[in-house]
């Protein structure tokens, strides 16, 4: 039985019907609440970092607090959108004073984009509210707990990108 469920568990391989193991069942139903909470989230945290920031766009804040100086091209490609909707983004988040341009001093052709103080400043602030968030709720559990969770998620997503 399942905590306070009425319904037994179900068996491991068990189909329900469907033609596909509950497990994966289980899975797909908890990391469709997982996104639909995080897109929820992201679009909270980019209104912390700027009212008119795009929820959209805090990714390539997290892409760039990460990974450091990117072109543009590099950046779509990372991301997996057009160069359009990159230019696009990337507009918005320079006229919100939160990232610039410089010349690429390996190719003067190109741009490199880059946070600025003010918008790695703002980044940070939310992102350290964000990880206390996650230390609070989940405070009870144990380290290893939180460490296998990491670790599984890094399998799932290196899957993922493969």
């Amino acid at each position: 039985m399942r905590g306070n469920d009425s319904e037994p568990e179900p068996e491991p391989g068990a189909t329900g019907g469907s033609g596909v193991d509950h497990e994966f069942l289980a899975l797909e139903r908890e990391l469709a609440v997982f996104l639909r909470r995080a897109r929820a989230t992201s679009g909270d945290m980019a209104r912390e970092v700027h009212p008119e920031l795009e929820p959209a766009a805090y990714g390539l804040l997290v892409r760039l607090e990460a990974a450091g100086r990117q072109r543009a091209t590099e950046l779509a490609a990372y991301f997996g959108v057009g160069k359009a909707t990159m230019s696009r983004q990337l507009r918005s988040l320079e006229n919100l004073g939160l990232v610039a341009r410089e010349p690429d001093p390996a190719d003067g052709r190109a741009w490199l984009v880059h946070l600025t103080d003010d918008g790695l400043a703002r980044f940070r602030s939310v992102r350290d509210a964000r990880r206390g968030r996650y230390v609070r709720k989940l405070a009870d559990w144990d380290r290893a707990e939180v460490a296998e969770l990491a670790r599984l998620l890094h399998q799932l997503n290196a899957r993922a990108e493969s």
